[in-house]
């Protein structure tokens, strides 16, 4: 199979090289080629290091090492949203996102249902925040006939993660928009920029949007829909429960896994 896709690649490659029918959309193919094929150039030299890392596969290891992040945001997304729910005594929050929920219905202690509804929030602001990353990308590409470089896959989820669940997807098309045009490639494109991309589109999404990106309610998803405002928490810290009972004042409190997984405050 793998031979058969090689010799399939190499038949049409002529096309998108220079002089080619296709030329213009080489970076196109060009990032087709090194997703489906490792490269087939090797160091020969005797004084260079030999690894098989390059670039693609550094953005892609760095990529996928967010991804535990990202499925404890969902399962926390998912878990707030229903103890929220819960609370006010209420199936949804009447909102597009509860249309897709309840099509597949969900329990209150189910961590399958926390899952999905935390799915339910990120998913499609991952794919709006990836889809028009990747046409930026793209078009720079094309307009200055060089790769499409691999960079997006890290700046994509981090800006996503970075996002509240509740941010409409216009607005994250937006700060997406944003941190790729202007926080890289203004300055030439990967290696040339000194801004992060994530954190630039998430700096101008704060500033141009404050109430939806800053406050008491945009981090629990739908609690906006009903103008509940939670409660403030007071109390002592797990360092506080230390300083007075040692070791054991604080392991009656909280639980070492409950510090891991952060579900306690302070």
């Amino acid at each position: 199979m793998k031979a058969w896709l090689r010799s399939v690649n190499e038949s049409i490659k002529p096309k998108f090289m220079p002089g080619g029918a296709q030329a213009k959309w080489f970076p196109i193919y060009d990032a087709i080629e090194n997703f489906i094929f490792s490269s087939t150039h090797k160091t020969t030299n005797p004084i260079h290091v030999r690894d098989s890392i390059d670039i693609q596969r550094i953005m892609v290891i760095v990529w996928l090492a967010a991804f535990p992040a990202m499925f404890f945001g969902m399962y926390n997304i998912g878990n707030q949203t229903l103890e929220y729910l819960t609370l006010v005594g209420s199936a949804n929050t009447n909102d597009w996102h509860h249309v897709l929920i309840n099509l597949v219905g969900y329990t209150n202690d189910s961590f399958i249902s926390k899952m999905w509804i935390g799915a339910v929030y990120f998913v499609p602001i991952y794919a709006v925040t990836f889809a028009v990353g990747i046409l930026w990308e793209i078009l720079f590409a094309v307009v200055r006939k060089h790769e499409i470089n691999e960079g997006l896959f890290v700046s994509s989820i981090l800006f996503a993660l970075s996002c509240p669940p509740d941010l409409p997807l216009w607005q994250a098309a937006m700060g997406i928009t944003f941190g790729i045009v202007i926080g890289k490639e203004v300055f030439g494109g990967t290696g040339k920029n000194f801004l992060n991309p994530a954190l630039t589109g998430r700096a101008f999404l704060y500033f141009a949007y404050p109430s939806q990106l800053s406050g008491d309610k945009v981090w629990i998803a739908g609690l906006s829909d009903t103008g509940i405002t939670p409660e403030g928490f007071s109390g002592a810290t797990p360092l506080g429960y230390a300083a007075e009972g040692g070791l054991q004042g604080l392991t009656d409190n909280f639980s070492w896994l409950d510090a891991f997984l952060g579900n306690i405050p302070g």
